[in-house]
């Protein structure tokens, strides 16, 4: 697909989904979204091609004019599209699929427990809310919605949408999921029991007391075999 019809692509998107988007030419010099979109095409070409330092400068460049930070090494899919865009933030190993939103403040993130793939990964047509937080190496799938100011750190199954801190799916395939009660049942289930805790702990020490005595028996009776011993010895 030639870089022309990728921005006709794109300004076609920017009218769909903005209503507030006027003329293609206002789009086209008004959106730092698609700024920073089309100006990542150089620079990750750029960056898979070994010129990785220019990669980075152009990026950081990039980053001063349009407020949207995006690694020269992420994929992002075709009519990806960053409303309002500022303190956008896509790390290194992410990849985003087809016809994504993201609006401002998001962060497609790593948790800083992971090396290698340690950012995100987006299927198509995924929704990502004002000031929303995807970390970490999961897999988010298609048609999903994440709400703004959500904190996402597992898996997402497809036709979802994720709310809260963390996020939990509340919809799945246009249906309420009961998903609090779920994830209460499972949280009690692995929860620490104070009392059966204590329980073992007294168990455990009831057990070694017991050792202990048993031990202290046999060296009483060594001892006192001994001292009969030498009992019968000196009487001798």
């Amino acid at each position: 697909m030639s870089f022309i019809t990728t921005i006709r692509e794109d300004i076609r998107r920017v009218q769909e989904q903005d209503p507030a988007a006027q003329s293609g030419p206002i789009i086209f010099l008004t959106y730092p979204g698609l700024h920073a979109k089309w100006m990542h095409t150089p620079e990750h070409w750029l960056w898979e091609h070994g010129l990785r330092g220019l990669a980075r400068v152009l990026s950081e460049i990039t980053r001063f004019f349009t407020g949207v930070e995006i690694h020269p090494a992420a994929q992002l899919g075709q009519r990806f599209f960053i409303d309002h865009a500022m303190g956008v933030v896509i790390g290194e190993t992410t990849v985003v699929g087809d016809d994504c939103v993201l609006y401002q403040g998001v962060t497609l993130g790593g948790t800083g427990n992971e090396c290698g793939k340690r950012h995100p990964t987006l299927g198509n047509n995924v929704t990502v809310g004002t000031g929303a937080k995807v970390l970490g190496n999961i897999t988010i799938g298609d048609n999903v919605r994440i709400g703004g100011n959500s904190v996402v750190v597992k898996d997402v199954p497809s036709d979802s949408t994720v709310v809260g801190i963390p996020g939990r799916v509340v919809r799945r395939n246009g249906c309420r999921v009961m998903e609090e009660e779920f994830d209460a049942r499972q949280h009690r289930e692995s929860m620490p029991d104070p009392v059966h805790e204590a329980s073992m702990i007294n168990r455990e020490g009831i057990a070694d007391n017991l050792r202990r005595i048993e031990e202290l028996e046999g060296q009483v009776a060594e001892l006192s075999a001994l001292v009969r011993e030498l009992t019968e010895r000196g009487g001798a």
